[in-house]
């Protein structure tokens, strides 16, 4: 990563380097456990995509709220959910973030500003419009930015919860994560025009295209999608072009994949490049980027233990929160 004309402080720049570590380490500790048949049901990693979740969650503003895909952790780690209790509620424990009933996919904790995730391709953006709608009429100063994938841009609920927000200048931040590929269908294969920004034009939205390996540029990016909405302006469209290593689910063999095509993007690894930027433009030390990534590691071991230590729910709480039958 060559230097650029972001001037950044060591304190924002190693903020950025942990939360993209411990975003990765976390996928990691729940790709071994799941291995080793220790946690149940499945998850879905966007290991190689962590610049997206850190960069977006930097440019917001901390009062903001954000909707996850099934594809959340790294958002949920980096808006700063404590991973003690994810780790738990992935384990399907008690004391998990949700009580071990949510999982992987519908991890929730609104006091961070997180609403859930859920498995529904093209289904978060239409609930995005509502809590914006919420916001908006209450006078509040919030953003809801809705993440979603490629694949899910192509889902009728996308387009018109886009249409929505335009028509009614609601505060959205439509973040579409473009990793190239819909579970194991290239994006080729399945838009004529794959440039999803131009999308925006139909429904009279800005947007936004940006490297979504590259953590400052995707912070950039969102920064100025969040003072253009701020502003009162309506929504906005940020496309971030990534890339994950890691399969579609836990039961993905890569088999539509070439080697070569996954070691490329590996070069490409926004967690090597950021490192190397901090660097070379002296913002920080080999020993002080050794120290965050020995921290996170730490932390995400603590995790995995504080979820193994922890109780499975009674079987007396089953009907706990539970609202219709």
């Amino acid at each position: 990563m060559k230097k650029k004309e972001t001037v950044i402080s060591k304190e924002f720049g190693l903020k950025l380097l942990s939360d993209m570590h411990r975003s990765r380490k976390f996928e990691e500790q729940v790709q071994k456990y799941f291995s080793l048949g220790m946690i149940h049901g499945t998850t879905h990693l966007g290991i190689g995509e962590e610049a997206t979740a850190a960069g977006t969650v930097a440019g917001l503003e901390e009062r903001d709220e954000i909707i996850t895909t099934h594809r959340g952790h790294s958002q949920i780690v980096c808006k700063g959910v404590d991973v003690n209790l994810m780790m738990a509620e992935i384990f399907a424990k008690e004391t998990g973030v949700c009580k071990g009933r949510g999982g992987s996919m519908h991890i929730c904790d609104q006091a961070k500003g997180v609403w859930s995730g859920n498995g529904i391709l093209g289904s978060a953006p239409p609930i995005a419009c509502g809590i914006a709608l919420t916001r908006k009429k209450k006078g509040e100063d919030k953003v809801t930015a809705v993440f979603f994938g490629d694949g899910s841009s192509n889902e009728g609920g996308c387009h018109e919860a886009m249409n929505l927000a335009a028509a009614w200048n609601l505060p959205v931040m439509f973040v579409c994560i473009n990793n190239t590929y819909g579970m194991s269908t290239h994006i080729s294969k399945v838009m004529k025009n794959t440039n999803i920004s131009d999308r925006a034009a139909g429904y009279g939205m800005k947007a936004i295209d940006v490297d979504g390996n590259d953590v400052l540029a995707v912070y950039e990016a969102v920064k100025e999608a969040r003072k253009y909405i701020g502003e009162g302006n309506g929504p906005v469209l940020v496309v971030e072009h990534s890339y994950r290593i890691s399969g579609h689910s836990k039961s993905d063999g890569n088999l539509y994949r070439t080697k070569e095509e996954i070691a490329a993007w590996r070069e490409k690894c926004p967690i090597k490049n950021f490192k190397a930027y901090l660097l070379e433009n002296g913002i920080a030390t080999e020993e002080e980027l050794a120290q965050v990534e020995a921290d996170a590691t730490k932390a995400l071991d603590d995790a995995v233990q504080f979820a193994i230590d922890s109780p499975y729910p009674s079987l007396d709480t089953v009907l706990d929160d539970v609202y219709a039958d």
